[in-house]
């Protein structure tokens, strides 16, 4: 009974959704006030009734309830408690449900903060909001119920997918759903400003608090999701340019676009048009980054579903909203030419090229994501878009974005100052220099390493960004410049990681019996052995490995090689030591003998870099957030 209370729950959170895109929308015409105020009271009924409903579904995870479908597609009694909980969201009807979830709980904040804003703007976009909600809880009800009940009901489940049974599983998906679904609230009031016929700096100043919560979720989110692929999946990377990590990309691009667009359109009166196009194709992105997680149409590890139907339905879903959403700016976008005028070298124009950078780097991610189904859908044959095609078009990207951020701390509104522009260049010296020292210790470690001028290149506009952004930020004390030293210096940062981790890790596949050595970057691999050992769900084997550094011993590493009896699946967990310059990364694979094993080993410098950078950017963009909200 209970579970038909969740589905119960979910359709009066479907009307309340309804409501809210009606009600108030005939407040508006008729000007009736009362009307227009029972948006935000509909907000938070919707809000209740649909964590009501995930809260029923996770209950039913916790309880083992195997009668309904999905819980026994995704559970198993064996299964420790929080991985439960977890795996509400684990699967597609769980995910959409969290989807909505996480939709109402943007709604209801949006109800609660918009108190002071013109009535007629927050009526307008709760009305669109409770439209998005609308429709996805129309989708979730006919095509995607997660409280369906099968007879008779299995005696154990399924079990979680071992690939998701980890930490990442509790938290990269909630990050990542909320980053998504929280640009519906920009998307909602850039579409109340079109409807009323203007987007001012006020709008512009409403909006960007908004975004900035949504990217920072949103960049937590494929943080933790690169963390967790580099030590889950075996493989020892970070990024794969999986289809389903650049459906996480594209909007985070297009979210950070928009918020340097917001800040020239609140400040200087110029880019409208850029900021409503950002902020309309920000959340259409979002939207279809759905679509390629929960349809099946594109194949990674990472998606789940493998329903025609349900892509259809999504897919029409973003349709519907995007075509309109173009549509509606055709018809009443009536952004009026400013009279501001700024020169060719200024902090405008920098901004300016920022907004390109962005597009183009967004338009070769969605080509490059979606080239090889168009290709095979027209019968052409099959065609695999991988790593060299985004690095050919990312590295020079990447260099003008690094150059134009350096740029921007010389530059001001209308003008470039010299005295400016010649400090950054004197912080130019001290980056190369310490960039050389950097590479050529690194490869002084391990004999096979080869220089890379490109590395080279990029290590220097790293740390040339980071010193200046420090020099240029450091004594003015306000939220503003603190934001800028997080975010700018946290994407130094993360280069720094990203280059020295890619261009010179080290890794080695070797046959290992017990006692035997292997040597790797100067470090000395011992290993000892391996275990049977049996966990809630699984049996493995550990390996035993001592770690040792001139004669010393450094650490102890257990790598394992996991059996999951229900789904009958092997899964490598990687034995891993991290430091702040190097990360030391042991595989197991097949076992040869009495106690053989294929092992690769890792050394990956700065990879830790990466992520420290990635949680920095975040914190400059909350810091930013409280700024904004204390104009």
């Amino acid at each position: 009974m209970i579970p038909e209370l969740g589905f119960i729950a979910l359709l009066i959170a479907f009307i309340c959704s309804l409501l809210l895109a009606i009600v108030p929308q005939i407040g508006i015409w008729q000007g009736k006030i009362n009307l227009m105020a029972s948006a935000r009271n509909l907000s938070y009924l919707f809000a209740i009734f649909t964590t009501l409903s995930i809260g029923i579904l996770a209950y039913s995870f916790a309880v083992d309830d195997f009668s309904l479908e999905y819980v026994a597609a995704h559970s198993n009694s064996q299964l420790p408690i929080f991985f439960k909980i977890a795996a509400t969201w684990g699967g597609h009807e769980g995910s959409m449900l969290f989807w909505l979830f996480a939709l109402s709980l943007w709604a209801m904040a949006f109800a609660f903060f918009s108190r002071k804003i013109d009535p007629i703007i927050a009526t307008q976009a709760q009305v669109i909001l409770g439209l998005i909600c609308a429709g996805f809880a129309f989708f979730i009800i006919f095509f995607s119920n997660p409280f369906i009940r099968i007879f008779p009901a299995p005696l154990e489940g399924r079990d979680l997918n071992p690939m998701l049974q980890d930490i990442g599983l509790i938290f990269h998906p909630p990050l990542l759903y909320l980053g998504y679904v929280g640009f519906a609230v920009n998307f909602a009031l850039t579409v109340a400003a079109l409807v009323s016929g203007h987007l001012d700096a006020a709008i512009a100043r409403w909006t960007r608090s908004w975004v900035l919560v949504s990217w920072f979720f949103l960049t937590l989110g494929i943080m933790l999701g690169s963390w967790w692929a580099y030590y889950e999946l075996g493989w020892g990377g970070w990024w794969f340019w999986d289809p389903v990590e650049n459906a996480s990309l594209m909007p985070w691009l297009l979210g950070l676009g928009l918020l340097h667009s917001l800040s020239v359109t609140e400040q200087r009166g110029i880019f409208s048009y850029w900021t409503i196009l950002f902020s309309l194709f920000a959340f259409a992105f979002s939207l279809l980054g759905t679509f390629i997680v929960r349809s099946g149409v594109l194949t990674s590890v990472h998606a789940f579903a493998m329903d025609g139907e349900r892509g259809i339905a999504l897919l029409m879903l973003f349709f519907l909203l995007t075509v309109s959403s173009m549509t509606l700016f055709a018809l009443k976008a009536n952004v009026q030419s400013s009279a501001v005028r700024f020169r060719l070298v200024s902090k405008e124009s920098v901004m300016l090229l920022a907004n390109i950078l962005f597009t183009v780097a967004t338009a070769s991610v969605f080509l490059g994501t979606f080239y090889p189904m168009l290709f095979s859908t027209l019968g052409w044959g099959s065609i695999s878009v991988g790593a060299p095609y985004f690095n050919t078009i990312f590295i020079p990207l990447l260099i003008i974005a690094l150059l134009a951020m350096i740029l921007v701390l010389a530059t001001f509104w209308q003008k470039i100052k010299a005295t400016a522009l010649r400090r950054s260049l004197w912080l130019l010296l001290p980056a190369l220099i310490l960039a050389y020292i950097i590479i050529a210790y690194t490869i002084q470690q391990n004999d096979a390493l080869q220089f890379e001028p490109i590395a080279l290149i990029f290590m220097t506009l790293a740390l040339w960004l980071l010193f200046t952004t420090l020099w240029t930020n450091w004594f003015k004390l306000s939220l503003k410049h603190f934001a800028t030293i997080l975010a700018h210096g946290g994407v130094a940062i993360t280069v720094i990681g990203a280059t020295m981790s890619s261009y010179f890790a080290s890794e080695i596949g070797v046959r290992l019996a017990p006692n035997d050595r292997q040597e790797l970057n100067g470090y000395e691999f011992h290993y000892l052995g391996f275990t049977n050992e049996i966990g809630p769900n699984y049996t493995s084997e550990k390996a035993h490995f001592e770690i040792y550094k001139n004669q010393q011993k450094i650490t102890a590493l257990y790598p394992e090689r996991r059996h999951y009896d229900v789904r009958t699946m092997n899964m490598s967990e990687v034995g891993l030591q991290w430091g702040w310059f190097g990360d030391l990364y042991i595989v197991m694979g097949d076992k040869l003998g009495v106690g053989e094993f294929t092992f690769r080993l890792h050394y990956k410098p700065f990879v830790r870099w990466l992520w420290v950078g990635g949680i920095l950017m975040a914190l400059g963009a909350l810091l930013a957030m409280f700024g904004v909200r204390k104009k």
